[in-house]
């Protein structure tokens, strides 16, 4: 016999909240592994089940979605289970002050402010956050964030302040501008030695700049990389099952070869 009655599956969203509240403290009290944690121990692993929800959406898999999503509700309520017992916070604090924040940064929807679109919106946004203490329009990009979505983060938080191209021309030949002058000074077509120093700064603009014309064009460059990424493993793991059936190595085949596998996957 179970020590503790199972908590009843809910019908509603609060019920159900409640229903993972109890199971929560339920094991923070009883699992030996549950009373271990702390908000340092969980954090690696709320990063890695961050990335497996990302991985469910860019694979359109729904029902993996709503897995990944009760992990990640699962641990939001374990740090604030965990701050709870130094009565530092506790789930209502955190509940209430999202509530707060997003009421107070809507004044279109909760006061008199009126906007026209959704640049209105996200430049109240920043203007608000500057006005409840935030030093810069900046400060809000986390610092460990991956350098792709942080260059993309960057990117935004100036235009909601007014800071960007007028046009996507504009930043078009910023583009081309970049990329020329990297091909003529890291070209590697010559043998002349490489400053990799300066060969990666200049590397890293160019980059930059292609990340802010996938922003006029309504391109997440993180969503576009990571679904090549996925295209290339699919082809590349066909390539290898292929050679495979044929007794093949891919160490002993020539690229020629290897193309055939490769151009048949990019078919299917």
């Amino acid at each position: 016999m179970p020590n503790n009655p199972i908590p009843a599956s809910a019908n509603n969203p609060a019920d159900a909240f409640t229903r993972l509240l109890t199971v929560l403290d339920t094991l923070r009290t009883q699992c030996p592994w549950d009373k271990k944690q702390t908000m340092e121990t969980l954090r690696h692993l709320t990063i890695e089940e961050t990335y497996e929800l990302s991985d469910a959406i860019l694979d359109g898999d729904l029902d993996e979605i709503k897995k990944e999503l009760g992990d990640v509700m699962m641990h939001l309520v374990f740090y604030a289970r965990i701050a709870s017992e130094t009565n530092d916070f506790n789930i209502t604090d955190v509940l209430n002050g999202v509530c707060d924040k997003l009421v107070n940064r809507h004044p279109h929807i909760y006061g008199d402010v009126e906007v026209e679109n959704e640049e209105d919106v996200k430049r109240n946004w920043e203007q608000i956050k500057l006005k409840e203490g935030n030093k810069s329009v900046l400060a809000g990009v986390p610092s460990s964030l991956p350098a792709l979505v942080k260059a993309a983060r960057i990117q935004e938080k100036a235009r909601g302040v007014g800071f960007d191209w007028e046009d996507k021309n504009q930043v078009w030949e910023k583009v081309e501008e970049e990329l020329q002058e990297f091909k003529t000074e890291f070209n590697v077509a010559d043998n002349t030695a490489i400053d990799i120093e300066k060969a990666e700064s200049e590397f890293g603009d160019v980059l930059f700049s292609l990340i802010n014309y996938a922003r006029f064009i309504n391109i997440n460059p993180e969503n576009a990389l990571e679904k090549t990424n996925k295209k290339f493993i699919k082809r590349f793991q066909y390539l290898e099952n292929k050679a495979k059936e044929n007794g093949k190595a891919l160490a002993d085949m020539t690229l020629s070869e290897m193309d055939v596998y490769w151009n048949e996957a990019k078919k299917i």
